[in-house]
């Protein structure tokens, strides 16, 4: 009996062990009371770090989802460079920040539904304005394109505007002062923070960002495996975007198209 039972239990022993070592973060954060989330806090508007406190709309959001099971936000401070692997080595439960969906980290996470469209936009001092309005006007040897590193500003910079000048910047917060000064000609990021930006410095002008340059959208990166967890966020994202609570947000972080 026993020899004829062996082989059906080890067929079993795989499916054992996944059940045991698939992850259950609503069942962690619920318990612990504490959301852990992953964040750069450089991106306005979504994230960012003043002075020790992070603001943004991504940080209003995760305040709200912290809510609906009675825990606390706790901040993991990352960076472009370092998101992914201080995610994927269990740090965190959720990443935010203005994160872009792309195949490669989905390689390695799983991502929320997608809470905005966002394509790629350039920042360019407004004198410059009507000079910059194409890939292939960016894409020049003269024209000096800044980047920061890590993330899909630098892929952008690096794929697409290959024969222009790149230089790295690793501030986010400050990368802006260099085109403003004239040190660079334009910053090509997400268009809610090129309309941010644009409106904090008079000097500096998004470029057509109701029509980037290339289609993007943002969403939140979730623990790889765990579908109930994946499933829980976006449920939530439905039910706050269709209330009307998730506009609310977005309106006090992202301000319209600036007229200059």
């Amino acid at each position: 009996m026993i020899k004829r039972l062996l082989p059906t239990l080890l067929c079993m022993l795989p499916l054992a062990v996944s059940a045991q070592t698939t992850p259950d973060t609503l069942k962690q954060v619920t318990e612990s009371k504490s959301l852990r989330v992953c964040t750069p806090g450089d991106y306005k508007p979504f994230s960012f770090d003043k002075d020790g406190h992070f603001e943004g709309l991504d940080i209003d959001l995760m305040q709200a989802l912290a809510k609906t099971v009675d825990a606390r936000v706790n901040i993991v401070k990352t960076s472009w460079a370092n998101l992914m692997a201080d995610f994927t080595s269990g740090k965190c439960d959720i990443g935010v920040g203005g994160i872009s969906v792309s195949v490669e980290r989905q390689k390695q996470a799983f991502f929320s539904v997608p809470y905005m469209i966002n394509g790629k936009t350039p920042i360019v001092r407004c004198e410059d304005k009507d000079k910059y309005q194409t890939i292939e006007a960016l894409n020049q040897p003269q024209v000096r394109i800044v980047a920061n590193p890590g993330g899909s500003n630098e892929k952008f910079a690096r794929t697409m505007l290959p024969q222009a000048t790149l230089t790295m910047h690793k501030d986010n917060l400050t990368i802006f002062d260099e085109v403003a000064q004239g040190k660079a000609d334009a910053f090509v990021t997400e268009a809610a923070e090129a309309r941010v930006q644009s409106k904090l410095n008079p000097k500096l002008c998004a470029v057509n960002p109701d029509k980037p340059l290339q289609y993007a959208e943002m969403g939140y990166l979730l623990p790889q495996n765990d579908m109930r967890f994946k499933l829980y966020v976006d449920q939530w994202m439905h039910l706050l975007q269709a209330s009307g609570q998730y506009a609310q947000l977005a309106d006090k972080w992202i301000p319209a198209d600036p007229e200059k």
